[in-house]
């Protein structure tokens, strides 16, 4: 796979990104037209989908390539610790602040900046970010003047934003200022034909030799990843370490991939300890331990093959519609 990536036969394999899915190559060949422009771009999606990798490729398509991309999630910061990181601050303007801090948006000048999850960002730090996008300046916590920096920014979330405009956690002028342009990432349970190429993906890029039977494979397709591409990359790498041959078959895929619907959360009503549903726990727990090999945990468990079914089928029906 080359550095700006390749395409060809309906394939898209953009750093990492691999489809086949009409609507991601739509969006793919949107984000590589868009890549030359200044606009802001506010790329939406579900967690694991691969929003910073859009980001990476927008900004290597750009003319800013040469320049680096900095990433900051804006979700995984208490505020204060957030516009310090973003914007920097001088020796003594707080306690603690012991030497002088060029903040992210100051060090990649010329260059991209890419906010994930911008949606978590607090009040004031939008304030300030709106400040920098109106007037292309860096304010230092503590400095006397301001910074001219020349900065392209490029935001995700997996939030509603418009919906947090209306509850007011979010500024509806900071929403249209970084939502110049917006692509939306489709979840990976709405391009189940990726999950092949991915997993051969995932597989490739360590030298992998490992197979995967059809009927596992179709497993895997039906499966609604909730996690998107981050959980299925999870899933091939745990496959690498625990599964002993070159062939993954159906018995080494987890029990919860295999049978979502009895992933119940136990622990959660007002039934937590009836007995039904400590017994039904448990079943599913031994059932897991054995990767779904209904022989050998019934005989685990010391009941018949034909009452763990009885059993497994009644767990089926009590689900909700």
């Amino acid at each position: 796979m080359s550095e700006s990536g390749a395409s060809h036969s309906g394939l898209s394999i953009v750093s990492q990104f691999v489809t086949q899915d009409p609507t991601m190559l739509n969006l793919l060949q949107m984000a590589t037209k868009i890549a030359g422009s200044e606009a802001t771009v506010l790329i939406q999606g579900e967690s694991g989908t691969g929003k910073e990798v859009v980001a990476k490729h927008i900004h290597r398509h750009s003319r800013r390539h040469a320049r680096p991309i900095l990433s900051i999630n804006c979700g995984a910061l208490q505020e204060n610790l957030l516009m310090s990181e973003l914007f920097g601050h001088e020796k003594g303007a707080f306690t603690g602040a012991i030497t002088q801090k060029i903040g992210l948006v100051e060090a990649v000048d010329g260059g991209t900046l890419f906010l994930d999850e911008i949606g978590e960002m607090g009040l004031e730090a939008q304030a300030k970010l709106l400040r920098f996008l109106q007037e292309g300046e860096v304010h230092r916590l503590g400095a006397k003047a301001p910074i001219k920096v020349n900065v392209r920014v490029l935001s995700a979330t997996n939030k509603d934003l418009e919906s947090q405009v209306k509850a007011g956690k979010f500024r509806e002028d900071l929403y249209y200022r970084i939502n110049t342009i917006s692509l939306r990432l489709s979840p990976l349970r709405k391009r189940p034909d990726d999950v092949p190429l991915l997993i051969q993906s995932f597989l490739d890029a360590e030298n992998s030799t490992m197979r995967i039977t059809p009927a596992a494979m179709e497993i895997l397709k039906r499966y609604r990843w909730p996690g998107n591409v981050r959980e299925l990359q999870n899933t091939v790498e745990r496959f690498k370490i625990l599964v002993d041959s070159e062939t993954i078959t159906e018995n080494d895929i987890p029990f919860n991939i295999k049978s979502p619907g009895l992933e119940l959360d136990y622990f959660s009503g007002t039934s937590t300890f009836l007995l039904e549903n400590v017994e039904r726990r448990h079943i599913l727990r031994v059932l897991e331990h054995f990767r779904g090999n209904k022989t050998k945990a019934a005989n685990a468990m010391g009941i018949t093959v034909k009452t763990l079914y009885n059993k497994l089928a009644r767990y089926q029906k009590e689900l909700p519609a």
